[in-house]
C-alpha cells in the first residue's frame, strides 16, 4: 500500500468572480520511504498539490490519502505529527522574533512532548548546528543555516512525511548542495518518506527515484530516475525541461 495517494485531485480558486483551476485530475501515488519529485514551470500546479495535502489550498475534487486513510478538510494534530512541510523561503517561515530555542520547542509545547531540552538539542545537531545556536535569532544565520532551523522545525514530531516545496531555491549553488545532501542522509537515517517539489530537473534527479512533471496544471508525464537519467521521455514538453536543466548545469 502506498502512504501518499492522490487521486483525479483538482484545486480551484476564486479569483476576482472566476474560478482559476490551479490543479486538474491529477493522481499519484508515493510508496513509503520513496522520494518523489514534483517538477514543472512556475505555475504548473506543482506547489499547490504540497498546499492541497496540507489544507492550504482549496481541494475541489478529487481525494487525498495518508496511510489509506482519507485526508479530511480539517488537519488534526495527529495529520501534523506524520506530515510535515519545508518551505521554500526560510526566513519567512521561521519566526524572526523568536529564538531557534523558541521556534524549535513550540511544536513540542503544542503535542504536549516532553524532553524539550534534549530534542531540540538533538534536532540541532541533526541537521549540522551547533548546540549553542539554541539562543540565536534567525537574522544572526546565514540562508544555508535558516532552511537547516526551518528542516530541523519539521523534523521535531519525528513526522513519517516531509513535503519540501522547493526547499533549496533561495540558496546559492554550493549551499543548495550541502541541504539536498542533508536531506538525503536524514530520509536515509529516519525512514523518511519524500514529496518534493522543484523547478529544476537537476535537481530531482539527484533527489527522487520518481518524477512527475507537471504543466498547466495537469499530469504530462512520469518518470523513474533511470528514465530520466537517459532523457528517455516521452512528451516535448518533458524533454524541453530537461534540456533546460542540462544547458544551465553546463553553464554553471
Amino acid at each position: 500500500m502506498s502512504l501518499i495517494e492522490i487521486e483525479n485531485l483538482s484545486v480551484t480558486y476564486h479569483v476576482g468572480g472566476h474560478d482559476v483551476r490551479a490543479v486538474e485530475g491529477v493522481s499519484l501515488s508515493v510508496a513509503a520511504r520513496e522520494s518523489y519529485g514534483l517538477v514543472g514551470e512556475s505555475g504548473s500546479g506543482k506547489s499547490t498539490i504540497l498546499r492541497a495535502i496540507c489544507g492550504l489550498a482549496p481541494v475541489s475534487g478529487g481525494t487525498i490519502r495518508i496511510g489509506g486513510e482519507p485526508v479530511g478538510a480539517h488537519r488534526s494534530k495527529a495529520f501534523a505529527a506524520r506530515v510535515q512541510m519545508v518551505f521554500q523561503d526560510p526566513y519567512a517561515s521561521i519566526h524572526p522574533r523568536h529564538t531557534l530555542d523558541r521556534t524549535l520547542s513550540e511544536p513540542l509545547a503544542i503535542h504536549r512532548l516532553g524532553d524539550t531540552d534534549a530534542r531540540v538539542v538533538r534536532a540541532l545537531t541533526d541537521v549540522g548546528l551547533p548546540p549553542a545556536f539554541r539562543f540565536r535569532y534567525p537574522h544572526q544565520l546565514s540562508g544555508g543555516q535558516r532552511q537547516r532551523v526551518a528542516i530541523a522545525r519539521a523534523l521535531m514530531l519525528e513526522p513519517e512525511i516531509l513535503l519540501l516545496d522547493e526547499p533549496t531555491s533561495a540558496l546559492d549553488a554550493s549551499v543548495q548542495a550541502e541541504t539536498l545532501n542533508l536531506l538525503n542522509r536524514l530520509r536515509e537515517e529516519r525512514g523518511l518518506t519524500f514529496l518534493m517539489v522543484s523547478h529544476d530537473l537537476a535537481v530531482i534527479d539527484h533527489m527522487c527515484d520518481r518524477v512527475l512533471v507537471m504543466q498547466h496544471g495537469h499530469a504530462a508525464e512520469e518518470l523513474t530516475r533511470e528514465a530520466l537519467a537517459g532523457a528517455q521521455m516521452q512528451t516535448d514538453y518533458a524533454r524541453t525541461l530537461f534540456n533546460a536543466s542540462a544547458d544551465r548545469m553546463l553553464e554553471a
